[in-house]
């Protein structure tokens, strides 16, 4: 076994649903891991500091930046990124409002939101306004993204 293999880690987790096992450096962050190893590219590499939210993933539900966590943190962790939120309803409202110009931003919105909704099922205009302040939107699409989140939460009239 060569130093490079001794110095790599197992690592078991569920993503979008699916158990993988894979091997990482100890330092490996896991926004790289889901783009470089696993090819899931709808996580983006934007300040790898935690500032913009375009690395945006759920942990076990609860909206996480990946460029702040460790792959070895995941282990046995559930882990779901914008690939496995295919037809949600926020993917919905966000198309419906409009809310994307380049979108780059958008994966880690969504996925942002969808966290809202698993923490707060019931937002209200603040906790909305609050909870997406951890995402920057570069083109300024801040009004199309709020309309958005908030249809997600507001009563439908018949």
């Amino acid at each position: 076994m060569s130093s490079l293999e001794t110095a790599l880690y197992p690592i078991e987790f569920k993503v979008n649903g699916e158990n993988r096992t894979i091997r990482v450096r100890a330092a490996e962050i896991l926004l790289f891991t889901l783009r470089d190893n696993l090819g899931l590219t709808g996580s983006k590499s934007g300040c790898n500091n935690g500032d913009c939210g375009t690395c945006t993933i759920l942990v076990n539900g609860i909206t996480m930046k990946s460029c702040l966590m460790l792959t070895v943190e995941a282990h046995g962790k559930h882990i779901t990124t914008i690939e496995g939120l295919t037809n949600s309803l926020v993917q919905n409202a966000f198309a419906h409002n409009q809310a994307f110009q380049c979108g780059y931003c958008t994966p880690g919105f969504i996925v942002n939101c969808e966290g809202l909704r698993n923490v707060h099922p019931h937002a209200d205009e603040e906790t909305i306004r609050v909870w997406l302040e951890s995402n920057i939107c570069r083109c300024t699409s801040y009004e199309e993204i709020h309309n958005a989140v908030k249809d997600v939460f507001t009563p439908k009239k018949i």
